[in-house]
């Protein structure tokens, strides 16, 4: 019997070990993608440039709709309107549409600024639905019916357009037919507010320098972000329209569009700034959505990827994508198995257990860390000189672990639940939003308390290996469970002195 549970301990500590290393590894073949691709990407859209000058007006681009989609956002909803309403495109052949599904004071709001907006002479329609029924994704389709338009931008209400975002997307859209979505590269409006705030920033840099990048550029499956892009018509109708059976309705559409044949477009020079969570609660609400819509669209779609025709790296690297968030359940099992695995399992192969683990610290643990570096210097950020918030990145990265593990076990079980949208301040709150409090706080405060009881053992046992990894759980753990409680009733003090 014990040698049984010898067995099943070392599995579920080794498996979950060479996945990690596999994930790791694949982060330094995107970098790899990404740069060897550079120059051509680069020839690619002066080429297309060139063609649009020479061969196109200006006053002949066709129709476009920017759909915004609102759901009681009143501290952003009148910045993002106005940026939008003011983008640079020939008159008479751009609508703004709001898509508000409101309850509170914005719907108010939204109907002054776009009536001041109108009599200023920019076509701007607010569309509201009888019912709030798909969430994001519903109003997308809806606001779809009421219009003929052959294209749609579409920002969340946090995000501001620059002025020419629409004459540099919809240049390569008319100039190459077969592009059916152009991804801009997101920016930061308060990257600077916090620590917290900082280190978001430079994990979203990574994802836009590097790893959309590399999908785009190598003719791999490539996501639209749900934000700052343009999609065609047509590529959103043969992939069947926006579905609202995952969390990830952008990730969803984005892959079932690359299925029906349309190729997707990343614009990494252009940038469209929005806002990053400033509560960590906020925060894990947005990662605990985007990990169970990606597990969800893993499901969903994975079945069909391996039966297309397209390259066997495409398909590999589609589940690599998809199932990124796969990682959290992975560091959880480890983190809690490193001290059974020491203590308890008894068979000489034990010894094979900690060989592997430092395969995954190479592996894993620098490979984030040279795709930051790389992502800043891509960025022209100073990356070296950012290199001291590393290890809050990774703390932040390893605290909500647990937060996500449980978004891939309901997605992986089928359990459902709503689309929680993530409230962001604006420049001037008008209006506080309360954010939910998890009790998983209290599990993380126990993870990290188990992490650096784990710690203290290696240490007093003089067995240096695994403590760098502890350390650092324990650190991450404790953290975003401090942060959950202190932002939580933060806001709780917050609120009633505006009250």
């Amino acid at each position: 019997m014990n040698t049984f549970i010898d067995v099943l301990i070392l599995v579920f500590y080794i498996l979950p070990s060479a996945l990690l290393m596999l994930f790791g590894l694949n982060l330094y073949f995107s970098l790899f993608l990404c740069t060897i691709r550079l120059k051509r990407a680069r020839h690619d859209l002066t080429r297309i440039t060139s063609h649009f000058q020479t061969k196109c007006r200006l006053e002949d681009l066709p129709h476009v709709v920017t759909q915004i989609p609102v759901y009681n956002e009143l501290n952003v909803v009148e910045r993002s309107m106005r940026a939008a309403a003011e983008m640079i495109y020939p008159k008479g052949r751009h609508t703004v549409q709001v898509l508000d599904d409101s309850t509170d004071e914005t719907k108010a709001l939204i109907d002054r600024v776009a009536l001041e907006l109108q009599e200023k002479g920019h076509d701007v329609q607010v569309v509201r639905r009888i019912r709030r029924e798909g969430f994001k994704a519903g109003a997308l389709s809806y606001g779809m019916k009421t219009t003929t338009a052959k294209f749609f931008a579409i920002f969340d209400a946090d995000f501001v357009p620059p002025r020419d975002f629409l004459v540099r997307t919809m240049q390569i859209l008319v100039v190459k037919p077969e592009i059916g979505m152009v991804q801009a590269r997101w920016g930061h409006l308060n990257e600077q507010t916090s620590i917290l705030t900082l280190a978001q920033g430079m994990g979203i840099d990574t994802h836009f320098a590097v790893e959309q990048p590399a999908r785009a550029w190598n003719n791999l499956f490539m996501t639209f972000n749900g934000t700052a892009g343009v999609w065609r018509r047509a590529a959103i109708e043969d992939a069947g329209n926006w579905q609202s059976d995952t969390l990830t309705e952008d990730m969803d559409l984005s892959y079932r569009s690359q299925l029906a044949g349309w190729k997707p477009y990343f614009l990494s020079d252009l940038v469209v700034e929005g806002e990053i969570p400033e509560n960590i609660n906020a925060f894990k609400a947005q990662q605990f959505r985007w990990a169970k819509g990606s597990i969800q669209t893993a499901i969903k779609l994975l079945p069909r990827i391996y039966r297309a025709p397209c390259s066997l790296i495409a398909k590999i690297e589609a589940t690599f994508h998809m199932m990124y968030y796969g990682i959290y359940p992975l560091m959880v099992c480890i983190a809690l198995l490193t001290l059974p695995v020491y203590t308890v399992v008894k068979l000489p192969v034990a010894s094979l257990a900690f060989t592997i683990f430092s395969v995954i610290l190479v592996g894993t643990a620098f490979a984030p860390t040279v795709l930051f570096v790389a992502s800043q210097i891509m960025l022209k950020k100073q990356g070296w000189k950012k290199l001291y918030f590393l290890p809050v990145l990774l703390a932040l990265g390893i605290g909500v672990a647990i937060s996500n593990s449980r978004a891939v076990m309901e997605a992986i079980f089928g359990i459902k639940s709503e689309f929680i949208r993530t409230p962001k301040k604006g420049a001037k709150s008008k209006r506080f939003y309360a954010t939910n409090f998890s009790y998983g706080a209290i599990v993380e405060l126990l993870a990290g308390a188990y992490c650096f009881m784990t710690f203290q053992f290696f240490l007093d046992s003089h067995h240096y290996m695994a403590i760098p990894y502890l350390l650092i759980n324990g650190m991450g753990f404790t953290v975003v469970g401090l942060l959950s409680v202190w932002h939580f009733f933060n806001e709780l003090r917050w609120a009633r002195s505006v009250e």
